[in-house]
Formats: C-alpha cells, structure tokens, sequence
C-alpha cells in the first residue's frame, strides 16, 4: 500500500485535478490522507500558495502534481506509475481511473473531470 499526503483547502480546483490524475496513473493500491491547511497557521503558510502539494512517507514534496508531466514524472521516480495509463493519457485519450476515482474526460486537447 502507498501512503500519501494531500496538502489542501476547501474548494481548491487543482488539488481535485490532481486527486484524479493520481487515481488514474498511479500503479496500484494506496491510500490518501487530506491535510486541510486553513485549520492549522503552520501548515497555511507554508503551503498556501503551493497547493496542492503532495508528500510521499520519506517527506519527499511534490507541488503542482496537477501538471500531468510533473506527476508522472514524480511517480515514475518511485516506481508507481501506470505505465500504460500515462501513455493513453498522453495520447490524447483519459485513462481508465481506478474503482472510486473521479474520471478525467479529455474534450479539445484539454482535461475535464467528470
């Protein structure tokens, strides 16, 4: 099981953007915790203006993993990503996500979720 740690806020677009290219490239099972940052000062300013941001168990960082390339990027330096996932994603076409996951539909060259 992978770990993982979601540095977000309420109403944040792109921390759901990136919740569902992690579902759908992501090679395997894992579980996601949310930080909420409005909650705590710390955590608001020091990531307030970088989420999302991701965090593996070793406290390796990633900040805009809404970025396809720069989440596929990250999870390949792990050994998680879903190879054939990235390459239809790339190809223009969205994904299979995994059970549960929101579905990214690509309309124009560009991603929706769905």
């Amino acid at each position: 099981m992978i770990d993982l740690t979601l540095y977000t806020t309420l109403g944040c677009h792109l921390c759901e953007r990136q919740e569902a290219l992690l579902a759908a490239l992501i090679r395997g099972a894992y579980r996601l915790e949310k930080v909420e940052i409005s909650e705590d000062d710390t955590l608001a300013e020091r990531y307030g203006v970088r989420i999302p941001v991701l965090r593996d168990v070793g406290g390796s960082e990633l900040d805009r993993g809404f970025e396809p390339q720069r989440l596929a990027d990250w999870l390949a330096a792990r050994g998680w990503l879903d190879e054939t996932a990235w390459q239809t994603l790339r190809a223009g076409e969205a994904p299979a996500p995994q059970a549960g996951a929101p579905r990214v539909e690509v309309r124009h060259g560009r991603r929706y979720l769905g």
